[in-house]
């Protein structure tokens, strides 16, 4: 069932339900322009929605560089009871902001929640192309157009670099922290190459690499919440692989299934063991679910009419309060386009 629609002001890449309690109604929507010419540019926006009973409410725009990915924090470390977003940008920055809620009693402030940038650095003067916190939220794990990660950490206020080492040989898609071994961070990239680093040595080590899995580029990496055994990868050449990374040294692939589309991005269920969202580019969404050696498509969703890039399950129980709770949100590129709407009940069974 579809429950809105918006036409953002430009191409949409990203859209995160925020996964903590008392805004699990709040959805961050990012774009990316590409402004051609004697002096090119590259603008963007965080859009922020408002997604309860049953609508979807634009509450807030912050204009921004052209942004390739956005990533709410999974911890609220810094700044209790207040979650942020991570932006990774075109122009090598990445940029904090805090989610602030106001009441109607706060007479300096609108009701309703909002965005305000609270750190920002420019950490490379390549393109900051993927974000990823680590599960404290205390680091983050930045993918660069030039084939390099870099680990930036937030402490006392402030963003700084705590490694930087070149990874990959082309565009650094993903990267993302170990859930269960925050010390362990994955990277993926154009050069087909699916590797596996260790924190703990600095440059850090390399603890595997596969070369021969993916055909095409790598676009995104995600560790299972609910499984530390689990990991699955999504790449251009339109396979959804399930990896068993109980050795870490040799990783195996249980199964894999093919999307119909590039794999750009994966979202495992927050509550749901071996069910997945997959924005698959050409393809539109489906949603997966998997177990062992078997992996099926169970539902699809194809109402975008341009590259499917963004994804998102939204947190909280549909019947509490009356919220939405089991929402998706999806957004396509070139015709700026985010959906929300609920899958069939079959899903979730």
């Amino acid at each position: 069932m579809d429950i809105g629609s918006y036409i953002l002001d430009g191409n949409v890449d990203a859209v995160e339900f925020c996964p903590h309690d008392s805004f699990h109604n709040v959805l961050a929507a990012s774009t990316y322009v590409l402004q051609e010419g004697d002096c090119p540019s590259r603008s963007g926006c965080i859009t922020l929605f408002d997604v309860d009973d049953g609508k979807l409410e634009m509450i807030q725009k912050v204009e921004t560089a052209g942004i390739f990915d956005i990533k709410w924090s999974p911890a609220l470390s810094e700044n209790p009871g207040n979650p942020l977003l991570a932006q990774a940008d075109a122009n090598g920055y990445v940029k904090i902001y805090n989610l602030q809620s106001h009441s109607v009693s706060d007479e300096s402030e609108l009701p309703g929640n909002c965005l305000n940038e609270v750190h920002g650095k420019c950490i490379s003067s390549s393109m900051c192309l993927c974000i990823d916190w680590n599960s404290s939220s205390t680091s983050m794990a930045v993918g660069l157009s030039d084939g390099s990660v870099s680990i930036v950490s937030l402490e006392e206020s402030q963003l700084n670099i705590l490694q930087e080492w070149k990874a990959h040989d082309f565009e650094l898609w993903t990267a993302a922290f170990d859930i269960q071994q925050p010390m362990l961070v994955y990277t993926g990239s154009d050069d087909c190459k699916f590797s596996c680093w260790d924190l703990r040595e600095g440059p850090s080590q390399l603890v595997f690499q596969n070369r021969k899995a993916h055909k095409m580029g790598i676009c995104c990496i995600a560790k299972s919440p609910h499984d530390q055994n689990v990991l699955l990868t999504g790449s251009y050449d339109e396979c959804l692989r399930i990896w068993d990374v109980r050795s870490t040294s040799t990783p195996v692939i249980e199964s894999s299934i093919s999307l119909g589309g590039g794999v750009w991005r994966i979202k495992h269920h927050p509550s749901i063991p071996g069910l997945v969202l997959t924005a698959c580019m050409q393809n539109g969404f489906a949603i997966v679910k998997f177990r062992g050696d078997e992996a099926k498509i169970v539902e699809t969703y194809k109402k975008h009419d341009s590259l499917a890039y963004g994804a998102d399950w939204q947190r909280g129980d549909p019947f509490e309060g009356g919220k939405t709770g089991r929402a998706v949100a999806t957004c396509s590129f070139y015709d700026r386009l985010l959906r929300v709407w609920t899958p069939e009940g079959a899903v979730f069974v």
